[in-house]
């Protein structure tokens, strides 16, 4: 059988330029796409009008000004043309997922679904030539000695990948072409709704996914700081594990968010899991009602404490606050425990009506030490209670106002504990600091404090509110 005798499939090699490298916030500025189908070259290209602004580095890089683009239609308008060009072909492209990523947010945003057949030319050269020290797309050119027409243009670098795909082809022949095209895409275990050129497009970085189930509704959002394989995971483990089984069975839809790291990542899962409720994760609370413990020095010399409900609360900014609970009963739950752990005079705390002179009831029943009728004293009561809440203290913000975290080339923007935002610039940065007020959030507050306490205590930078004069 000769090598004629084996036919591909419809191929698409695709390229796309963009105004940066985050799907969610930057836009496309051009497409192309040298398709491949019965060894005809057929060719479709188009710059796009991103209604953004085109970053002086990108314009450097890729020679796309805002004039070249102004005239251009927006994505909406090609996005039915792009589709159809597409359509039934296997979508090939160099660092995949970047493209992939774009166009599949892009589509999403008017309406369509994009779930093409997605193989990558690292993965490719990776397979097909090991010993090859790198896999990019300049080692890629000089390695095959590839011939360049316009490189960082669309229609330029796609040809790159079909002059590349040609040279595979030479050197070793369809036949072993097509059986390394299909080792890369083909099926592996994975759910039934869920094709492989999804899960591919995947990044190993860190951020967070969504799992959705049928019209859309979420039904599960983790993090990690291997997005692609956290997710395989779960695919895995529905072999053995009954949750995960469940899972994989209604899974119709995956989507990722990446994150400059794990913190981004752990703040970012909070805030999503209470804004979607996914039916699958466990229910995160909001904090709108939150009270704390708040202890006082009364007349007699016994400290007491008082409960400090929300809309007294402004956890941060005020000292001497223990706890920080959902409800009013959950706080009287935990203050119960300590009395009962510590044997401290429930009657002294306020949890049951004192009576002077007279024991309380966790006396008769030898639950407390006798501070309230003098058979303890009051001092080492109250020694006692501050050291049990201590470990619970709600720590003030130790900073004069607003800092900036670092995480990779990122800025998490934070304030007595609210989180802000995360910038990539300083504009970014200080318009986040002077946004004012943000609700207080129990989990993300919690996160934040062993972060600042742990390995990102160096990463703290003070941020000075700008003058609004």
């Amino acid at each position: 059988m000769s090598s004629n005798d084996y036919e591909y499939p419809p191929l698409a090699f695709v390229d796309i330029e963009t105004t940066g490298s985050n799907f969610e916030r930057d836009r496309i500025t051009e497409v192309g796409i040298k398709s491949l189908i019965h060894d005809q070259v057929e060719t479709w290209e188009s710059l796009i009008n991103p209604q953004t602004f085109i970053p002086q580095n990108i314009q450097s890089l890729t020679g796309i000004r805002p004039e070249m683009v102004r005239q251009q239609p927006a994505f909406e308008g090609l996005a039915t043309e792009i589709a159809r060009e597409l359509e039934g072909k296997i979508f090939i492209a160099h660092n995949a997922r970047f493209d992939y990523g774009f166009l599949k947010a892009s589509f999403k945003r008017v309406g369509i679904d994009f779930k093409p057949k997605v193989l990558c030319t690292v993965k490719l050269s990776r397979l097909l030539f090991p010993d090859q020290p790198r896999h990019n797309l300049d080692t890629i050119i000089s390695a095959h000695r590839l011939k360049i027409s316009a490189r960082h243009r669309a229609l330029g670098d796609a040809d790159l990948l079909l002059q590349f795909w040609r040279a595979c082809e030479e050197k070793l022949g369809r036949e072993a072409l097509l059986k390394a095209v299909n080792q890369l895409i083909g099926n592996p275990s994975l759910p039934p709704n869920i094709d492989k050129s999804l899960v591919d497009s995947i990044p190993e970085k860190p951020g967070c996914y969504i799992f959705y189930g049928e019209n859309q509704t979420p039904l599960y959002i983790g993090k990690s700081i291997s997005l692609r394989s956290r997710v395989m995971g779960h695919f895995q483990g529905a072999l053995t594990q009954r949750k995960e089984m469940k899972l994989s069975m209604q899974v119709r839809d995956i989507d990722w968010i990446e994150t400059s790291g794990e913190l981004g990542a752990l703040i970012l899962e909070s805030r999503l899991i209470k804004e979607r409720m996914p039916s699958m994760n466990i229910k995160l609370r909001r904090s709108k009602d939150l009270c704390a413990w708040k202890l006082e020095l009364a007349e007699d010399g016994v400290v007491i404490p008082y409960l400090v409900g929300h809309r007294e609360l402004d956890p941060g900014i005020q000292e001497n606050l223990f706890g920080l609970f959902y409800s009013k009963r959950e706080a009287n739950a935990y203050l119960k425990a300590i009395a009962k752990k510590y044997r401290l005079c429930e009657a002294l705390l306020g949890l049951e009506k004192r009576i002077e002179g007279k024991a309380c009831f966790g006396y008769q029943v030898k639950q407390c030490g006798g501070a309230c009728i003098g058979g303890s004293p009051i001092d080492l009561h109250n020694l006692q209670l501050k050291t049990a809440l201590e470990l619970f203290q709600v720590q003030v913000w130790p900073y004069p106002g607003p800092v900036a975290v670092k995480e990779a080339g990122h800025m998490h923007v934070v304030d007595r504990w609210r989180y802000l935002g995360t910038a990539i610039n300083e504009e970014e940065l200080y318009e986040l600091a002077d946004s004012g007020e943000a609700e207080f959030d129990l989990d993300i507050y919690k996160i934040l404090k062993k972060a600042l306490a742990g390995s990102f205590k160096s990463q703290v930078i003070p941020l000075a509110i700008k003058d609004a004069a």
